[in-house]
């Protein structure tokens, strides 16, 4: 799969398997702690991750792969 500019942001821009893509999202996740503290189900989204999630603050854990297929060719 082929990332969209967005996306390539936070996984980088090769050609990956979804399964690497989701790896890389949650790696970077966690990284920069963007796991809800008290709901660990919701990601928070920084700057790069808003874009992704269509200008949405907070997403669910299912609600964001539905999201990241979109950016993915």
């Amino acid at each position: 799969m082929t990332p969209s500019g967005a996306l390539a942001e936070v996984v980088g821009s090769k050609a990956i398997p979804r399964t690497e893509v989701t790896k890389k999202l949650w790696g970077y996740i966690k990284k920069n702690k963007l796991q809800d503290s008290k709901n660990r189900r919701m990601i928070n989204a920084d700057d790069a991750l808003k874009v992704i999630f269509g200008g949405k603050k907070q997403v669910s854990m299912f609600e964001m792969t539905k999201l990241v297929s979109k950016h993915l060719k």
